[in-house]
């Protein structure tokens, strides 16, 4: 999270602050519904006519309208799919996926939120996993994204849905249903709903096939209120921007159904890597809350231009580590002081973040309240361990492509994150790294994370990713992945014994290449990265 400050050495919102909002005491009882109702709930609480979304192009909806499309768009998609049928959904940021995820939610349905930006094969495995059969979308965003191919290969396995039909298909009956819905909410029965699936995510793919995780209504509102137990929102005075995609639990989670509930205005942009687009949209929106992630957050900062983020006051970056030169960057330029957080798609996706009031730059934070943890000892990791987690926000379990549709339950709550993390006398928790991105050199474990953090400090400017290949006398080597033509061992090294950080960390070989792989939500793509350190060491 990014914190904004009013001087270089005090950051503002302290607890004397009128301006920032006190946060509200986490209340399990609130998570006892489902999303649609608890939508609902907030119409009723903020008023129908307020403002709760502005979409892509500054069209605004209020709570009236979007309760009352959900109910007509439910009614017209209901004769095309079944109760609790996992219904994917494959649409960009904006009103077209909110009111789509809240019309499947209020007619019993489960949306499967597809990443649109993973390619044929991982989506068909996904939607084997979740048994998806029917897909919504929209011909604008298929044209504009010129995905006609991808639509043409899931149209073999799936039935399409254009939103653009289903709003000609619209009769009275649909009509009625959106004119009497939101008076009479109780026509759609919803008692005992808040332990059902309440939407199915995807895992990236990059170990392996993505698998669908299944989170109950009572995870996700949870976790919205974790969320607005550990940072004050204010209703009257806040907006949320949000570029990231509702494939990505981070955006849809924290970006729209949070908002949603909390009465924030949501302003949506329908793509991240917009970063000039963007500044000027925050710029004229105004919005005080930002959503984005490290690499994303940087690109943003170095398009905008002076007052650009004058407005934001909070900016939450999950997904991926805040370097040290983003976080140096967006202080000189904006004033902002960076608050880390971190989360998994598991829980919801948030388990922890630092405060304004409770902040140690290096950490992810404290853990969200109601969560546990627990420490599994790792070979060769001294200090910390593989965080396990288990609390309310955690989830049902996973769906995979080589079982359909059998929920595979996670063993008594605990969900294994698969992070390696040491967690201080304060509960504060530092990310070493996976499990999976630790390479064994000697007998010694060494973080990747730890050589791409070597390679930023002297290139901050540059993307770096580090691999590993098999090394026939150390076990395995680390190469270095770069878009810097001028990035060299020697330089690393050099940096690395002035810094007191061990040479085992400086990378055997450094490849140079015109782009590294960038995952849709951000986050680099490390299955790319492997691939691509192996075939490039082969030549």
């Amino acid at each position: 999270m990014l914190q904004k400050s009013d001087t270089a050495d005090q950051p503002r919102g302290d607890l004397t602050d009128p301006d920032i909002p006190p946060p509200v005491p986490y209340d399990d009882m609130r998570t006892r519904t489902d999303l649609f109702a608890g939508f609902l709930r907030a119409r009723k609480t903020y008023g129908g006519k307020r403002v709760a979304v502005v979409d892509g192009d500054g069209t605004e909806f209020d709570y009236d309208t979007i309760a009352r499309g959900a109910f007509a768009l439910g009614a017209a998609l209901k004769t095309h799919t079944q109760r609790e049928e996992n219904v994917g959904v494959l649409l960009p940021t904006g009103i077209g996926a909110v009111l789509a995820f809240m019309a499947l939610s209020a007619y019993h349905r489960v949306p499967a939120m597809l990443n649109f930006t993973a390619g044929a094969r991982n989506l068909k495995s996904a939607m084997a996993a979740a048994e998806t059969r029917t897909i919504v979308t929209a011909r604008k965003f298929i044209e504009l994204g010129e995905l006609q191919p991808l639509i043409d290969e899931l149209g073999k396995d799936a039935t399409i849905l254009y939103l653009e039909d289903i709003r000609e298909t619209i009769g009275l009956k649909q009509k009625i249903a959106g004119g009497l819905g939101p008076i009479m909410p109780g026509l759609v029965r919803r008692t005992g709903r808040y332990n059902r699936p309440g939407v199915v995510l995807f895992t990236s793919g990059t170990e392996g096939d993505p698998k669908g995780v299944v989170l109950s209504h009572r995870n996700v509102l949870s976790n919205v209120e974790q969320v607005r137990a550990h940072i004050g929102l204010s209703a009257e005075t806040d907006s949320v921007f949000n570029p990231l995609p509702t494939f990505h639990c981070f955006g849809l989670t924290v970006g729209a159904i949070l908002p949603l509930i909390a009465g924030v205005k949501a302003i949506f942009h329908p793509s991240p890597l917009q970063p000039r687009e963007i500044a000027r949209r925050i710029r004229e929106t105004q919005a005080t809350i930002l959503l984005a992630t490290d690499t994303f957050i940087s690109q943003y900062a170095r398009a905008s231009s002076e007052g650009d983020m004058d407005s934001v006051r909070l900016a939450v970056c999950g997904a991926e580590r805040v370097r040290d030169d983003t976080r140096q960057l967006v202080r000189r330029k904006f004033n902002i002081e960076i608050l880390e957080g971190y989360g998994a798609t598991e829980a919801a996706p948030v388990v922890a973040a630092n405060r304004w009031e409770k902040n140690k730059p290096g950490s992810v934070g404290d853990l969200m309240a109601d969560m546990e943890y627990e420490l599994v000892p790792v070979e060769g990791i001294e200090e910390g361990g593989r965080l396990k987690v288990k609390g309310p926000n955690v989830m049902m379990g996973y769906l995979r492509a080589s079982n359909p549709g059998v929920l595979e339950a996670i063993e008594d709550g605990w969900h294994d994150t698969g992070d390696i993390v040491s967690i201080d006398d304060d509960g504060f928790i530092r990310i070493r790294g996976r499990v999976k991105r630790f390479a064994k050199v000697g007998g010694e474990m060494v973080s990747l994370a730890v050589v791409e953090n070597c390679a930023s400090a002297i290139w901050p400017d540059s993307m770096h990713a580090a691999a590993t290949l098999p090394d026939a006398r150390k076990g395995e080597q680390i190469v270095l992945l770069t878009d810097n033509p001028d990035v060299n061992r020697s330089d690393i090294l050099a940096w690395a014994q002035n810094h007191g950080v061990s040479e085992l960390s400086v990378p055997r070989r450094i490849l140079h290449v015109d782009e590294i792989p960038v995952l849709g939500t951000g986050k680099l793509d490390y299955g790319a990265v492997q691939r691509t350190a192996k075939e490039l060491s082969q030549r």
